[in-house]
Protein backbone atom coordinates (compact mmCIF):
# COMPACT_ATOMS: atom_id res chain seq x y z
CA UNK A 1 0.00 0.00 0.00
CA UNK A 2 1.06 3.56 -0.57
CA UNK A 3 2.30 5.56 2.18
CA UNK A 4 0.35 9.35 3.12
CA UNK A 5 1.92 11.83 4.74
CA UNK A 6 -0.35 15.05 6.01
CA UNK A 7 0.37 19.21 6.20
CA UNK A 8 -1.19 21.15 8.26
CA UNK A 9 -0.17 24.58 8.99
CA UNK A 10 -0.21 26.21 13.05
CA UNK A 11 -2.99 27.39 14.72
CA UNK A 12 -2.72 30.76 16.08
CA UNK A 13 -6.38 31.23 18.11
CA UNK A 14 -7.96 28.76 20.31
CA UNK A 15 -10.35 27.99 17.83
CA UNK A 16 -8.60 27.32 15.51
CA UNK A 17 -6.29 24.50 18.22
CA UNK A 18 -9.85 22.91 18.79
CA UNK A 19 -10.47 22.59 14.75
CA UNK A 20 -6.39 20.78 14.58
CA UNK A 21 -7.40 18.83 17.16
CA UNK A 22 -10.65 17.81 15.86
CA UNK A 23 -8.32 17.43 12.49
CA UNK A 24 -5.94 15.25 13.76
CA UNK A 25 -8.06 13.37 15.59
CA UNK A 26 -9.71 11.70 12.85
CA UNK A 27 -6.86 12.14 10.05
CA UNK A 28 -4.41 9.82 12.38
CA UNK A 29 -6.40 6.75 11.80
CA UNK A 30 -4.60 6.84 8.43
CA UNK A 31 -1.32 6.23 9.72
CA UNK A 32 0.48 9.22 8.30
CA UNK A 33 4.44 8.43 7.94
CA UNK A 34 4.93 11.67 9.16
CA UNK A 35 2.41 15.33 9.67
CA UNK A 36 4.56 18.64 8.75
CA UNK A 37 3.98 21.75 9.91
CA UNK A 38 4.26 24.48 8.11
CA UNK A 39 6.60 27.85 8.55
CA UNK A 40 4.56 30.36 11.04
CA UNK A 41 1.25 31.55 10.32
CA UNK A 42 1.33 32.86 7.13
CA UNK A 43 5.05 33.09 7.49
CA UNK A 44 4.96 35.92 9.81
CA UNK A 45 6.38 34.08 12.99
CA UNK A 46 9.31 31.17 14.30
CA UNK A 47 7.58 30.14 17.05
CA UNK A 48 3.81 28.86 16.05
CA UNK A 49 6.04 25.98 14.53
CA UNK A 50 7.83 24.63 17.02
CA UNK A 51 4.21 24.52 19.63
CA UNK A 52 2.59 22.59 17.01
CA UNK A 53 4.97 20.16 16.12
CA UNK A 54 5.41 19.36 19.85
CA UNK A 55 1.39 19.25 20.30
CA UNK A 56 1.57 16.82 17.24
CA UNK A 57 4.55 14.54 18.72
CA UNK A 58 2.55 14.74 22.18
CA UNK A 59 -0.71 12.93 20.73
CA UNK A 60 1.34 10.27 18.49
CA UNK A 61 2.29 11.59 15.07
CA UNK A 62 5.67 11.81 13.26
CA UNK A 63 5.26 15.85 13.23
CA UNK A 64 8.11 17.36 11.41
CA UNK A 65 9.08 21.45 10.39
CA UNK A 66 9.31 23.31 7.67
CA UNK A 67 12.14 25.26 7.96
CA UNK A 68 12.60 28.84 5.87
CA UNK A 69 14.94 30.92 4.85
CA UNK A 70 13.06 34.12 5.02
CA UNK A 71 13.00 36.49 8.13
CA UNK A 72 15.48 34.13 10.42
CA UNK A 73 18.94 34.89 11.13
CA UNK A 74 21.49 32.16 10.99
CA UNK A 75 21.67 31.71 14.42
CA UNK A 76 17.67 31.51 14.69
CA UNK A 77 17.68 28.57 12.26
CA UNK A 78 20.62 27.01 14.72
CA UNK A 79 18.32 27.53 17.58
CA UNK A 80 15.26 26.20 15.56
CA UNK A 81 17.20 23.36 15.01
CA UNK A 82 18.50 22.39 18.00
CA UNK A 83 14.73 22.68 19.33
CA UNK A 84 13.64 20.37 16.93
CA UNK A 85 16.20 18.11 17.49
CA UNK A 86 15.48 18.02 21.55
CA UNK A 87 11.78 17.60 20.54
CA UNK A 88 12.67 14.12 18.63
CA UNK A 89 12.15 15.42 14.78
CA UNK A 90 14.84 13.26 12.80
CA UNK A 91 13.40 15.05 9.78
CA UNK A 92 12.08 18.33 8.28
CA UNK A 93 11.01 20.30 5.24
CA UNK A 94 13.36 23.03 3.87
CA UNK A 95 12.40 25.83 1.69
CA UNK A 96 13.00 29.34 1.08
CA UNK A 97 9.61 30.71 1.96
CA UNK A 98 8.33 33.96 1.75
CA UNK A 99 8.89 37.14 3.51
CA UNK A 100 7.02 37.41 6.51
CA UNK A 101 4.30 40.15 7.05
CA UNK A 102 5.96 43.47 8.19
CA UNK A 103 9.87 42.39 6.99
CA UNK A 104 11.23 44.03 4.63
CA UNK A 105 14.61 42.22 4.29
CA UNK A 106 14.90 38.23 3.99
CA UNK A 107 17.17 36.54 6.25
CA UNK A 108 20.70 35.19 6.33
CA UNK A 109 19.88 32.48 3.54
CA UNK A 110 18.86 33.76 0.03
CA UNK A 111 17.53 30.26 -0.96
CA UNK A 112 16.34 27.06 -0.03
CA UNK A 113 19.75 25.36 -1.32
CA UNK A 114 22.06 27.37 1.12
CA UNK A 115 19.77 26.35 3.75
CA UNK A 116 20.17 22.83 3.02
CA UNK A 117 23.87 23.22 2.88
CA UNK A 118 23.75 25.10 6.34
CA UNK A 119 21.68 22.04 8.07
CA UNK A 120 24.26 19.53 6.62
CA UNK A 121 27.31 21.42 8.28
CA UNK A 122 25.37 22.12 11.50
CA UNK A 123 23.56 18.25 11.94
CA UNK A 124 25.47 16.14 9.07
CA UNK A 125 22.95 13.11 8.58
CA UNK A 126 20.84 14.37 11.70
CA UNK A 127 18.15 15.51 9.38
CA UNK A 128 16.20 14.05 6.69
CA UNK A 129 15.71 17.17 4.65
CA UNK A 130 12.42 17.16 2.33
CA UNK A 131 12.54 20.30 -0.36
CA UNK A 132 10.27 21.75 -2.78
CA UNK A 133 9.53 21.13 -6.20
CA UNK A 134 7.08 22.84 -8.94
CA UNK A 135 6.14 20.40 -11.46
CA UNK A 136 4.20 23.25 -13.52
CA UNK A 137 7.32 25.48 -12.84
CA UNK A 138 7.47 27.94 -9.80
CA UNK A 139 6.00 31.07 -10.43
CA UNK A 140 9.22 33.00 -10.45
CA UNK A 141 10.95 31.21 -11.97
CA UNK A 142 12.48 32.52 -15.40
CA UNK A 143 11.65 29.36 -17.37
CA UNK A 144 11.11 25.51 -16.85
CA UNK A 145 14.78 24.51 -17.28
CA UNK A 146 16.13 26.93 -15.00
CA UNK A 147 13.35 26.17 -12.20
CA UNK A 148 14.56 22.30 -12.82
CA UNK A 149 18.27 22.97 -12.11
CA UNK A 150 17.46 25.22 -8.97
CA UNK A 151 15.83 22.04 -8.15
CA UNK A 152 19.21 19.65 -8.91
CA UNK A 153 20.55 22.43 -6.77
CA UNK A 154 18.93 21.73 -3.82
CA UNK A 155 19.16 17.99 -4.58
CA UNK A 156 23.10 18.11 -4.61
CA UNK A 157 23.27 20.72 -1.77
CA UNK A 158 22.12 17.48 0.77
CA UNK A 159 18.19 17.16 -0.20
CA UNK A 160 16.72 13.79 0.66
CA UNK A 161 13.80 13.70 -1.31
CA UNK A 162 11.15 16.52 -2.19
CA UNK A 163 7.15 17.16 -2.36
CA UNK A 164 5.88 18.76 -4.88
CA UNK A 165 3.59 22.04 -4.94
CA UNK A 166 -0.35 20.63 -5.87
CA UNK A 167 -1.01 19.96 -9.35
CA UNK A 168 -4.27 18.41 -10.90
CA UNK A 169 -2.57 17.25 -14.20
CA UNK A 170 -1.15 13.76 -13.59
CA UNK A 171 1.19 14.12 -17.56
CA UNK A 172 2.93 17.73 -15.56
CA UNK A 173 4.08 15.34 -12.49
CA UNK A 174 5.57 12.82 -14.97
CA UNK A 175 6.77 14.70 -16.96
CA UNK A 176 8.92 16.69 -13.90
CA UNK A 177 10.34 13.44 -12.95
CA UNK A 178 11.41 12.07 -16.12
CA UNK A 179 13.21 15.77 -16.57
CA UNK A 180 14.50 15.37 -13.35
CA UNK A 181 15.79 11.82 -13.69
CA UNK A 182 17.09 13.06 -17.06
CA UNK A 183 19.51 15.69 -15.16
CA UNK A 184 20.68 13.25 -12.75
CA UNK A 185 18.51 13.68 -9.81
CA UNK A 186 17.76 10.57 -8.37
CA UNK A 187 15.79 11.28 -5.06
CA UNK A 188 12.32 10.41 -4.46
CA UNK A 189 9.56 13.10 -5.93
CA UNK A 190 6.48 12.94 -3.81
CA UNK A 191 3.30 14.48 -5.58
CA UNK A 192 1.94 17.00 -3.11
CA UNK A 193 -2.00 16.61 -3.23
CA UNK A 194 -4.43 19.49 -2.37
CA UNK A 195 -8.17 17.84 -1.64
CA UNK A 196 -10.99 20.71 -2.90
CA UNK A 197 -12.61 22.00 0.11
CA UNK A 198 -14.12 25.34 -1.48
CA UNK A 199 -13.50 26.15 -4.87
CA UNK A 200 -13.66 29.67 -4.60
CA UNK A 201 -10.44 29.67 -2.20
CA UNK A 202 -8.52 27.43 -4.56
CA UNK A 203 -8.75 29.00 -7.80
CA UNK A 204 -7.24 32.39 -5.66
CA UNK A 205 -4.28 29.71 -4.26
CA UNK A 206 -3.81 28.16 -7.83
CA UNK A 207 -3.41 31.56 -9.39
CA UNK A 208 -0.80 32.28 -6.95
CA UNK A 209 1.35 29.57 -7.00
CA UNK A 210 1.02 29.02 -11.11
CA UNK A 211 -1.30 25.48 -10.57
CA UNK A 212 -3.64 24.77 -13.31
CA UNK A 213 -6.76 23.93 -12.65
CA UNK A 214 -8.82 21.73 -15.13
CA UNK A 215 -11.05 23.73 -17.64
CA UNK A 216 -13.20 20.85 -17.45
CA UNK A 217 -13.37 21.02 -13.65
CA UNK A 218 -13.46 24.45 -13.47
CA UNK A 219 -17.44 24.52 -15.74
CA UNK A 220 -18.25 21.45 -13.92
CA UNK A 221 -17.92 23.04 -10.51
CA UNK A 222 -19.47 26.67 -11.84
CA UNK A 223 -22.67 24.45 -13.17
CA UNK A 224 -22.68 22.87 -9.89
CA UNK A 225 -23.47 26.70 -8.12
CA UNK A 226 -24.70 26.19 -4.74
CA UNK A 227 -25.24 22.25 -4.41
CA UNK A 228 -21.96 22.27 -2.09
CA UNK A 229 -22.72 18.06 -1.90
CA UNK A 230 -22.09 17.25 -5.57
CA UNK A 231 -19.78 19.58 -5.46
CA UNK A 232 -17.82 17.84 -2.87
CA UNK A 233 -18.72 14.26 -4.35
CA UNK A 234 -17.17 15.73 -7.82
CA UNK A 235 -14.17 16.95 -6.20
CA UNK A 236 -13.43 13.83 -4.38
CA UNK A 237 -13.48 11.59 -7.33
CA UNK A 238 -11.38 13.70 -9.07
CA UNK A 239 -8.88 13.90 -6.92
CA UNK A 240 -8.91 10.47 -5.76
CA UNK A 241 -8.95 9.27 -9.43
CA UNK A 242 -5.71 11.54 -9.33
CA UNK A 243 -4.24 9.44 -7.26
CA UNK A 244 -4.60 6.26 -8.93
CA UNK A 245 -2.94 7.81 -12.24
CA UNK A 246 -0.20 8.69 -9.67
CA UNK A 247 0.12 5.44 -7.60
CA UNK A 248 -0.28 3.80 -11.21
CA UNK A 249 2.74 6.01 -12.79
CA UNK A 250 5.05 5.12 -9.76
CA UNK A 251 4.60 7.57 -7.27
CA UNK A 252 6.22 6.98 -3.98
CA UNK A 253 4.02 8.31 -1.52
CA UNK A 254 1.06 10.90 -1.10
CA UNK A 255 1.30 14.16 0.71
CA UNK A 256 -1.79 15.81 1.29
CA UNK A 257 -2.43 19.50 2.31
CA UNK A 258 -5.12 19.30 4.51
CA UNK A 259 -5.61 23.31 5.64
CA UNK A 260 -6.62 21.71 8.80
CA UNK A 261 -9.52 20.20 7.78
CA UNK A 262 -10.32 16.54 7.81
CA UNK A 263 -13.12 16.10 5.48
CA UNK A 264 -11.64 16.60 2.41
CA UNK A 265 -8.63 14.45 3.02
CA UNK A 266 -10.46 11.95 4.40
CA UNK A 267 -13.28 11.43 1.47
CA UNK A 268 -10.67 11.57 -0.68
CA UNK A 269 -9.04 8.74 1.14
CA UNK A 270 -11.77 7.08 1.85
CA UNK A 271 -12.24 6.27 -1.93
CA UNK A 272 -8.32 4.72 -2.31
CA UNK A 273 -8.86 2.30 1.35
CA UNK A 274 -8.06 -1.12 0.32
CA UNK A 275 -7.42 0.12 -3.09
CA UNK A 276 -3.63 1.65 -3.02
CA UNK A 277 -4.07 3.11 0.85
CA UNK A 278 -4.35 0.95 3.60
CA UNK A 279 -7.36 1.28 5.49
CA UNK A 280 -7.90 3.58 8.76
CA UNK A 281 -7.49 2.28 12.09
CA UNK A 282 -10.94 3.25 13.11
CA UNK A 283 -13.88 1.70 12.07
CA UNK A 284 -16.05 4.88 11.76
CA UNK A 285 -15.11 6.94 8.76
CA UNK A 286 -16.87 9.81 9.80
CA UNK A 287 -15.41 13.51 9.45
CA UNK A 288 -15.72 17.04 9.33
Amino acid sequence: MTPVSFEFFPPKTDEQRQQLDRTVARLAAWRPSFASVTFGAGGSTLSYTPETVSRLRANGLDAIPHVSCMGGSREEIRSLLLLYRALGCRRLVALRGDLPSGMVRAGDFRYAAELVEFIRAEHGDGFRIEVACYPEVHPQASDALADLHHFRTKVEAGADSAITQYFFNADAYFRFVEAARSIGVDTPIVPGIMPIANFSQLRRFSEQCGAEIPRWLLKRMQAYGDDADSIRELAADFVADLCRRLVAGGAPELHFYTLNLARPTHQVLARLAGEIVAEPIASERSAD
